[in-house]
């Protein structure tokens, strides 16, 4: 059983993304002299290499770039999205987006402060690449008509990385890093300070990730990476390789690290992390994650998600500055991001589902894979042989704590069945009550809601 929001009108603030609404023409995109002002303005610039040789270089043409993406799971979680607003926010303004999955430092990983990384088998790793690169592509891949806008080109550094020798690695790379400067990462300074120690697989990670920017510099003419202010030493570790081997000038953007105001770990939920792929996060629990911000966080977190014009983004940091049970902020996040990430018709049924959850929609009309989803994120219980009474089933999905209580909330009116008001605490739901993949929806009150999914006994 949770207290959950109930989503609100469909469609109110939909934003310009790829599939919610048709490409932006020339007029919408950021100009090319500004985009690092966008991203300022936005809270998305932790650090920058040279900002006025940056914005120079920007400014001269349209510049190649790239952000790397390693497969440590099948799937992206909502943390990346930061990555994705500063990648569509150059692309907007002309420049040409390269992503690379790492087939390669996956197989790796990235030092972390703490503890060695589990090192996942090569068929793994190569299957997450597939995923990850399947999931990457709505973010930037543009429709046939798009006029002027770069399309994006993905890359796997295991095209490179893998016919390198020992003797190649050491030679040709290993000879420009400096060992004093690699254990001056902050997370390879933090394991050497560690019971757990650093292993020279983590360690030499750095590299590889350097070996990258300069492959991509040769092969694309990649002259920016961009990456979260985590990556600080490797985004400057590429940068340095590139100058030593290349003679040439290249830089770097990291993004801010976005946290949650209770210092809770940004991404994740009651459920766990909330991940991009449907699969692993229901696009109902995705709209329910930014609908059920903390106040302070969807403040923080408009600017540097939302897509839309300044002044718009202004305007609802007023409203929900000065009206927060209006939860504005949070909405035009929900619908924002869930029509970014898993397209309008799945923002149309989060929101339905809200809706019908709550008494203001019918909820007939939802599809059993919506509906459950939507109740295994309010809390559900499963009944495998006679149904309980419905007093029995309040009891047992906690809406109420014991079967008296449950016979006061009907007595008062305060218990519903699928949106109805039940009037016998006794009575035995009936075959014509149950919902699309066995569901019933009980609610107590306005807002306190949960499932029973009915399953084969012995299951």
């Amino acid at each position: 059983m949770a207290l959950l929001g109930d989503g609100g009108g469909v469609g109110q603030r939909l934003p310009p993304g790829w599939r919610a609404a048709p490409p932006c023409r020339r007029a919408d995109w950021v100009p090319v002299t500004s985009v690092l002002d966008e991203l300022q303005r936005r809270g998305l610039i932790a650090q920058t290499t040279d900002e006025e040789a940056l914005r120079a270089h920007l400014a001269a043409g349209p510049v190649t770039y790239y952000c790397g993406f390693d497969p440590t799971a099948p799937s992206l979680h909502v943390g990346h999205l930061v990555q994705f607003m500063v990648l569509r926010a150059l692309q907007r303004a002309g420049h040409r987006p390269v992503v690379l999955v790492g087939g390669a430092t996956g197989l790796i990983g990235d030092p972390r402060p703490t503890a060695e990384r589990q090192l996942n088998d090569r068929a793994t790793v190569a299957a997450w690449v597939d995923s990850i690169r399947r999931q990457v592509a709505p973010f930037l891949d543009l429709p046939a008509e798009t006029d002027g806008l770069a399309a994006p080109v993905y890359v796997d550094n295991l095209t490179w990385t893998e016919p390198l020798s020992a003797i190649d690695l050491l030679r040709d790379l290993g000879k420009h890093f400096r060992v004093g400067r690699m254990l001056a990462k902050e997370a390879v300074s933090a394991r050497l300070n560690s019971e757990a120690g650093i292993s020279y697989t983590e360690f030499s990670y750095q590299i590889l990730q350097a070996h990258d920017f300069l492959q991509l510099f040769r092969r694309h003419g990649v002259t920016l990476q961009t990456g979260g202010s985590d990556q600080w030493g490797n985004l400057t570790a590429g940068i340095d390789l590139v100058r030593r081997v290349e003679g040439a000038t290249v830089h770097a953007l990291s993004t801010q690290l976005v946290t949650k105001s209770d210092g809770q770990k940004f991404g994740k939920s009651e459920g766990g992390t909330v991940w991009l792929d449907p699969a692993l996060t229901s696009p109902y629990a995705f709209f329910q994650f930014w609908l059920n911000a903390d106040d302070a966080d969807a403040l923080t977190w408009l600017p540097q998600f939302s897509e839309l014009p300044a002044e718009e983004v202004a305007a609802l940091v007023a409203e929900s500055t000065e009206r927060p049970a209006s939860r504005a902020a949070q909405r035009a996040l929900a619908e924002e991001l869930t029509s970014l990430v898993h397209g309008p018709e799945e923002l149309r049924q989060a929101e339905a589902a809200g809706r019908a959850l709550f008494g203001r929609e019918d909820l007939t009309t939802l599809g059993a894979e919506t509906l459950g989803a939507a109740l295994r994120e309010a809390g559900s219980v499963t009944v495998d042989g006679a149904t309980p009474t419905l007093a029995a089933l309040l009891q047992q999905t906690g809406l109420v704590s014991s079967l008296s209580e449950a016979r006061r909330t009907v007595k008062e009116g305060g218990a519903y069945l699928n949106n109805e008001r039940v009037t016998d605490a006794d009575a035995v739901p009936g075959e014509d009550a149950w919902l699309p993949g066995g569901w019933l929806v009980l609610r107590r009150g306005k807002r306190s809601v949960a499932g029973v999914q009915r399953v084969p006994a012995g299951r």
